[in-house]
């Protein structure tokens, strides 16, 4: 289904592993929605898309208790946020107020509506889209909304090749509908508990702590990586180890997931910025501290 884009297929995978939601930042047209289907068809689980427009309301996503008549008593209808895979499209076109709405379900895996609390299917992931080119009539997602997101990818255009086999699958109607599920979503949260498991030797750790520390000395920073970040490269380190059949972790799992998981977790000083920072900017500075640090041998 995704063609020519295996490292996107393996971060999106480790995302899911890690309990991690995805942020992509691309063009209309490279494939996110796809990728979005394609996940949840290949691991059996169930699959919302909601379109974020300027008039969506945070009960659009959560749910809303209606009356019924019959019964003479109001009962909870569910949002398309009851899934085990959600796409939020265009997240960056709805409202703060709409977008608050998902700092709940991203970070406890629950909403509360009416002061009651619900809770979302296991597994539960949430990869949202936004096109960094167009800015008319979006909102700029917040700095704590985004720091929830475990990981920021981008599709990137295909090549020649991809492309062309893409236009073929396209006129034979080859979709996501037509996967196989290949693991059951009991079986991913099994693999989920696993990952905890994976071992991380204390030089890894220092390593990760001291990549940490020079985002929050860089001078082309204004804000480092917090905890929480430091946390969620440790997590999905874990997590690329287990998809490679390891039960230990390696330099090269932090090095390949740095960037993916620290560029946007970090605001590059204004100095240094142009003045609609982009998402190039954040992710070659972390490259450049990635180089910097020494690697533990």
């Amino acid at each position: 289904m995704i063609k020519g884009k295996s490292d996107v297929v393996e971060l999106a995978t480790v995302a899911l592993l890690a309990h991690g939601h995805l942020l992509i930042e691309d063009v209309p047209g490279v494939g996110k929605t796809t990728l979005a289907h394609a996940l949840a068809r290949s691991f059996d689980c169930t699959f919302q898309r909601i379109q974020f427009t300027s008039d969506l309301l945070p009960s659009d996503l959560t749910g809303s208790s209606v009356f019924n008549q019959l019964d003479h008593q109001f009962e909870f209808r569910k949002g398309p946020l009851f899934a085990n895979v959600v796409l939020a499209d265009e997240i960056n076109r709805t409202t703060p107020k709409t977008q608050s709405a998902l700092l709940e379900a991203m970070s406890e895996g629950k909403v509360t509506i009416e002061n009651k609390t619900y809770e979302l299917p296991r597994p539960f992931v949430v990869i949202a889209t936004q096109n960094p080119i167009e800015h008319h009539g979006t909102y700029p997602l917040p700095e704590s909304q985004l720091d929830r997101f475990l990981m920021r990818l981008q599709m990137g255009y295909p090549s020649q090749a991809d492309e062309k086999e893409i236009i073929r699958s396209h006129i034979n109607y080859e979709t996501a509908d037509h996967l196989t599920p290949v693991i059951s979503a009991q079986e991913v949260q099994e693999a989920q508990k696993l990952i905890e498991k994976v071992e991380v030797e204390d030089s890894l750790l220092d390593y990760l702590m001291t990549l940490v520390e020079a985002t929050r000395k860089s001078e082309f920073l204004t804000l480092g990586v917090s905890p929480r970040g430091a946390m969620a490269l440790y997590q999905a380190a874990q997590a690329r180890a287990f998809s490679q059949e390891r039960l230990y972790c390696i330099p090269d799992d932090f090095k390949r997931l740095a960037v993916p998981v620290l560029s946007h977790r970090v605001i590059v000083s204004a100095k240094y910025s142009s003045p609609l920072q982009s998402r190039e900017e954040s992710d070659a500075i972390i490259q450049g501290l990635i180089d910097e640090v020494e690697i533990p041998l």
